[in-house]
């Protein structure tokens, strides 16, 4: 499973670090070293640091650490890579650790020959506390805790409606790649809380649940698809969605952010009752072009222009074309493609969202972000060029927005989602009104 949130984070949420040193390999490296800290292996764990270090930071210290860690945190629950930045000669890898008691960060620090020079904890900022975006009316809304079920699985979810009102349009909100909580939490960003509690202080409900990645990670460690990964959810909250007192069945929306955006189409085949579907942030284009494009602009902003960086790149996007396939062939289903089983890459490869989507006799609204340097105008022009003349179809370029549709300066790294923003308000308006229409 940890090589599936490996490729979770390379996809959607690449950094700037130098493809000399390919995001991938610094990944799987921080992801093994924190393997052996929670399985107490620490000789294991002092073997990937450089000779340089070891006999300042020793076994025993790596035992006291964890130790002390454990005592002050409780047991690890996860722990995983999200995020990496070059520094000088050293590459920088920011680990996000989710204890019993709290979240720890830690930075490991590596040198050009994958070793560790350095093992830091990140201090924590008081900024980064996440806060309900003001034109969030709590006075206006409840929120119910329920379980999505399906066959063997059971996921938290939380049906949010608005009060003193019947007949209200209801939302089912579907994440982007890889685990994910109920709010789709980045850093300090909440993505579908703020959608809920804006969209509920306008009228209109919403379900959202805990991606099934998140719960049953060992059910992904073998061959799988996005039907285990996002459809069948996807079909039990929107049904549980259409029996929510007060609603009206009729007025059942999906909305879908990055993976989920594109594969909204695909899951309206399967809920032919859907009034609409929002895809926001959707990739057009096949994964594979988006995540050699994530890889390009990661390079881009390092600058780096010298013949062993420019061979990293290569050797970088080389290894991202090894998912381009639409039949497994003679592979085995659960041969490892970018941490992802080829039975993975064979169905989604096979699936052709903008097709789907134009011969939807659905409503459709189109969101993106200018800043957005995860799924980009490249993806929304290709949206528009297919569905821009459909009278069933809405499009807009928010400029200024993001890959979580906050608004930003610029387009920036993953560090820019450690720092709380909540969905743009002006967004939120447009998609209660376009939902609101009686059409």
């Amino acid at each position: 499973m940890k090589k599936y949130f490996l490729l979770t984070f390379v996809c959607l949420c690449l950094t700037s670090v130098s493809f000399a040193q390919s995001v991938i390999t610094l990944f799987n490296s921080a992801n093994e070293f924190f393997d052996r800290m929670r399985e107490e292996k620490f000789q294991e764990a002092h073997a990937a640091f450089d000779e340089s270090v070891k006999t300042k930071l020793t076994e025993a210290n790596l035992k006291e650490l964890w130790t002390r860690m454990a005592a002050e945190m409780g047991k690890a629950e996860s722990l995983d890579a999200v995020q990496s930045r070059a520094q000088d000669e050293y590459f920088v890898v920011t680990v996000n650790g989710k204890f019993e008691k709290g979240e720890q960060n830690f930075l490991v620090v590596f040198n050009k020959t994958n070793k560790i020079v350095g093992l830091f904890l990140q201090p924590k900022s008081a900024s980064a506390a996440y806060k309900l975006p003001a034109y969030a009316d709590t006075a206006s809304y409840k929120e119910q805790q329920v379980y999505i079920q399906t066959p063997g699985h059971q996921l938290a979810a939380v049906i949010t409606t608005p009060k003193n009102r019947t007949r209200f349009p209801m939302v089912v909100m579907v994440h982007g790649s890889g685990p994910g909580d109920m709010d789709e939490t980045v850093g300090a960003n909440k993505p579908f809380k703020d959608l809920a509690a804006g969209l509920a202080s306008k009228g209109i409900g919403s379900v959202r649940y805990v991606k099934r990645t998140l719960i049953y990670q060992n059910e992904f460690g073998g061959a799988f698809t996005v039907k285990e990964e996002v459809l069948d959810d996807a079909v039990a909250a929107l049904t549980m969605a259409r029996g929510v007192a007060g609603a009206d069945p009729k007025q059942l929306y999906l909305l879908g952010h990055s993976l989920g955006g594109m594969l909204a189409p695909r899951i309206a085949t399967l809920v032919p009752d859907l009034k609409g579907l929002v895809l926001a942030a959707a990739p057009a284009r096949k994964l594979t072009d988006v995540i050699a494009d994530q890889n390009r602009y990661a390079f881009s902003l390092v600058k780096d222009t010298t013949a062993e960086a420019k061979a990293g790149l290569q050797k970088a996007l080389t290894e991202v074309e090894r998912s381009r396939i639409s039949k497994i062939g003679t592979m085995k289903a659960d041969s490892a493609i970018l941490g992802l089983p080829a039975a993975y890459w064979a169905d989604l490869n096979s699936y052709d969202q903008v097709a789907l989507a134009k011969n939807l006799k659905q409503r459709i609204l189109v969101i993106q972000g200018g800043n957005d340097f995860q799924v980009t105008e490249t993806d929304y022009k290709i949206w528009e060029n297919t569905l821009g003349k459909k009278k069933n179809a809405t499009l807009k370029l928010y400029p200024t927005l993001n890959h979580l549709f906050s608004s930003q300066a610029a387009k920036g790294t993953m560090a820019q989602y450690q720092t709380a923003a909540n969905v743009d308000a002006a967004l939120v308006i447009d998609l209660a009104n376009w939902i609101s229409q009686p059409k």
